[in-house]
């Protein structure tokens, strides 16, 4: 069982910054690919990021160049920068742990075991 709190939500204008984290309470953190995923109201919850157990990363085509995923695994936690913030990246984001090894699709929601409570981030424009 892996128990994830996010926090560093807010508000911001556009064209700025805030950072995202995530603290995980697994014994061993470092077997699983954590997610980043955003939902905004009336929409689906979709892919934003994810970083490997080795800090590979992927990132949607919406926030590419703009978000950066990053991981310490000593302290069990996964970071989103998020720059350049837009009023369209308005959402509740969460992050999700799946163990490294699975086989499903590592950028839908169905892939991920875990998720966090969300925390909401307004972009005002």
């Amino acid at each position: 069982q892996v128990q994830l709190v996010e926090s560093g939500g807010g508000l911001v204008q556009a064209g700025g910054s805030l950072r995202l984290s995530c603290a995980a309470s697994a014994r061993t953190f470092s077997i699983y690919t954590m997610g980043w995923f955003r939902q905004a109201p009336g929409k689906e919850r979709e892919f934003v990021g994810r970083i490997s157990w080795s800090g590979s990363t992927y990132y949607a085509d919406s926030v590419k160049g703009r978000f950066t995923i990053s991981r310490d695994n000593a302290k069990n936690t996964v970071h989103l920068q998020m720059n350049s913030l837009k009023p369209e990246d308005t959402a509740v984001y969460y992050c999700a742990a799946r163990l490294a090894n699975s086989r499903t699709d590592a950028s839908t929601p169905y892939g991920y075991t875990y998720w966090g409570q969300g925390t909401q981030v307004t972009v005002s424009s």
